[in-house]
């Protein structure tokens, strides 16, 4: 598949959010997206949207310290891995990941950098980064496999009416 790719400048919190409540609906089952971008830049904000679109109602945080929190749907199972403090190969052992990732299974990795060689292929990767000034960001995102395209093409509707989005 060919690789495409979408950038979007978003205002605020809401606007990242309203992304991943975008990419929320099509998920599907044995779906990888990985959340890439410095601290501070949107990537829990961006899960945050995509649980809340899924009926989450509970605290949705940050795993930085846990490193994986689990959400059970009655249609898949969603896995959210932060990676940021991951300092050696055995922990990802340790922490059984590698049974995360099923066809059952949607798996949002926050850092991938940091297990880049354990992690099976991306269907989407995200970046976030900070705009200069204010509560803005721009998201960039990358589409590696039909289902990541149908993800893609998903949050790019949502954010049409948002200037200035472009489709490369």
């Amino acid at each position: 598949m060919q690789l495409r790719r979408f950038r979007c400048d978003l205002p605020d919190p809401p606007a990242t959010e309203a992304a991943g409540a975008a990419l929320a609906g099509a998920l599907t089952g044995g779906m990888l997206v990985t959340l890439s971008g410095p601290l501070g830049a949107g990537k829990t904000t961006l899960v945050r949207g995509v649980l809340r679109a899924l009926g989450w109602a509970g605290p949705v945080k940050s795993p930085s310290y846990a490193l994986l929190e689990h959400y059970p749907f009655s249609n898949i199972y969603l896995y959210h891995f932060d990676f940021y403090r991951f300092a050696d190969p055995a922990e990802w052992e340790n922490l059984g990941a590698a049974e995360c990732f099923t066809p059952q299974s949607v798996c949002l990795v926050e850092w991938p950098e940091r297990v880049a060689g354990l992690l099976p292929a991306a269907d989407l990767e995200v970046r976030l980064a900070p705009s200069a000034g204010g509560d803005g960001r721009t998201l960039e995102l990358s589409a590696t496999t039909t289902a990541g395209e149908r993800c893609m093409n998903a949050i790019e509707a949502a954010l049409a009416a948002s200037p200035p989005c472009a489709s490369r």
